[in-house]
C-alpha cells in the first residue's frame, strides 16, 4: 500500500458496531475484568488503551517496525530510551542534536553513569574512531538539528552491526514519510510527534519503533514501569494529524525549496543550510536514503541586529520555538531550543547569534515570501 493511502488506512478499527470511521476516544483509566483471570485485553491505561493502540500500530506500520509505543513527549520518548542502558555503558551521538536531547544527555544520564561522546556522526571513520568496548548504542539526528547535516544510516547500521551496538535514529525531521530508517538498518526510530506527525501545534507527544520483539519486550517493561504513556484524547489528535501527513509533507518540502533558494539571493542572508540544495554537502547522501527533503532550513544573517528585527518584523510567520506545523514558524536556536548548551560549544557547531531556524508551513509560498522581504528592509 503506497504511504499516502497507510497515512489513512494504516491500521482498521476494531471492534466497531457503530461503523465509526473516526477512532472512538477511549477516554478510561481501567478496564472490568469478564471474570477471575479473564481479561478483554485491557486492564490499565498506562499498560495499553485501545485508542493509544491505534496509534500505536499506526505508527509501526509506517516505519515497518515490529512495535511501536507513544510517550508523553518526544523526551520522555528519550529518556524511556535511556533506562536501557546501564552504569558504565558509553553512548556516541551527533554532536549537533535538539537542545533537549543535549540537555538530558549531558545533565542526567551522565548523573546516572553513562559516558557519552558527541561527534560528527556525518564521518564514519570518526564514529570508529569512537567506539569503544563498552559502547552500546549510537544516537543519530538526521537531519540534524539545527544545522541540517546528514548522516549515512546504513553505513552507520553495517558498522554497528560488526560492533554488535544498537543503532537509534531520531527522525523527527523527515518522519516515515521521506525516511524509514528501519529500513535502512536501525534498531530504533525516535520521533518528537509534536512536530510533523501531529502537524497542527496542538498537543504533545513522542515514539518509539523498533525492529525486533527483543526490543520491544524490553522498552515495553521500562514503559509500563516508568509510566509516561500518552494520554486518549492525544492520541486521537495525532491519529488524526498523521491521515494528513502525506499532503502537509509535500506542501511544506514544496515550499522549503523554493525558500531556501529566495533566500540565497537576499543580500542580507550570509549562508542557507537545506538539504534539499544540491551544494548542501549531504545532497548525495539525502538522495541515497530519503524521498524527500523535509521542510526545515537554517540560515545566518549579515547581524544579531538583523536576526532580532527579522523575528520581531514578521507578521504571517511567527517567532515560536517548535517545528512542523501548518503554521511556518522562525527560532532563534541559541535563545530557544539551544540555550542550555554552554556558549563556546554552541558557537563550535555554528549556532550563534546570526543564525535562525525556519520550519515552513503550507502557507501559499508567495505570502510567505512577501513576508520575509518586509521584514529584511
Amino acid at each position: 500500500m503506497n504511504i499516502d493511502t497507510l497515512c489513512i488506512h494504516a491500521n482498521k478499527i476494531e471492534h466497531n458496531p457503530t461503523g465509526a470511521v473516526s477512532v472512538p476516544i477511549y477516554q478510561s483509566a481501567t478496564f472490568a475484568h469478564p471474570g477471575v483471570g479473564q481479561s478483554t485485553g485491557y486492564d490499565y491505561a498506562r499498560l495499553q488503551n485501545p485508542t493509544r493502540e491505534h496509534l500505536e500500530k499506526v505508527m509501526a506500520k509506517l516505519e515497518n517496525g515490529v512495535d511501536a509505543m507513544a510517550f508523553t513527549t518526544g523526551m520522555a520518548a528519550t529518556t524511556t530510551l535511556m533506562e536501557l542502558f546501564s552504569p558504565g555503558d558509553h553512548i556516541i551521538s551527533s554532536d549537533d542534536l535538539y537542545g533537549g536531547a543535549h540537555r538530558l544527555f549531558d545533565h542526567i544520564s551522565v548523573k546516572n553513569g553513562l559516558t557519552f561522546d558527541a561527534i560528527n556522526t556525518s564521518d564514519i571513520r570518526l564514529i570508529e574512531k569512537h567506539i569503544k568496548p563498552n559502547t552500546k548504542a549510537i544516537f543519530i539526528e538526521t537531519p540534524t538539528n539545527p544545522m541540517m547535516h546528514v548522516t549515512d544510516i546504513k553505513k552507520v547500521t553495517q558498522l554497528a552491526k560488526k560492533h554488535h551496538i544498537l543503532v537509534i535514529v531520531d527522525n523527527t525531521f523527515l518522519t516515515p514519510y521521506f525516511q524509514k530508517p528501519l529500513d535502512l538498518g536501525a534498531d530504533i526510530v525516535l520521533h518528537s510527534g509534536t512536530k510533523y506527525l501531529g502537524g497542527h501545534n496542538d498537543t504533545l507527544a513522542g515514539f518509539l519503533v523498533v525492529n525486533s520483539t527483543e526490543l520491544s519486550d524490553k522498552l515495553r517493561f521500562i514503559y509500563k514501569t516508568t509510566g509516561a504513556c500518552l494520554a486518549p484524547l492525544d492520541s486521537w489528535l495525532l491519529i488524526r494529524g498523521i491521515k494528513t501527513l502525506a499532503i502537509r509533507m509535500k506542501t511544506q518540502a514544496s515550499n522549503a525549496i523554493k525558500i531556501a533558494n529566495w533566500l540565497k539571493t537576499q543580500p542580507k542572508i550570509k549562508k542557507v543550510y537545506y538539504v534539499g540544495l544540491p551544494e548542501h554537502p549531504d545532497y548525495e547522501i539525502s538522495v541515497k536514503q530519503a524521498t524527500g527533503f523535509g521542510a526545515m532550513i537554517s540560515f545566518h544573517v549579515d547581524s544579531e541586529q538583523t536576526a532580532r528585527d527579522l523575528l520581531e518584523k514578521v507578521n504571517l510567520i511567527q517567532f515560536a520555538e517548535s517545528l512542523g506545523g501548518v503554521e511556518t514558524l522562525m527560532t532563534y536556536p541559541m535563545l530557544q531550543t539551544h540555550a542550555d548548551i554552554p556558549k563556546e560549544a554552541r558557537e563550535a557547531k555554528g549556532i550563534n547569534e546570526t543564525l535562525l531556524r525556519l520550519s515552513v508551513g503550507i502557507e501559499d509560498v508567495d505570502d510567505l515570501f512577501a513576508d520575509l522581504a518586509q521584514a529584511l528592509k
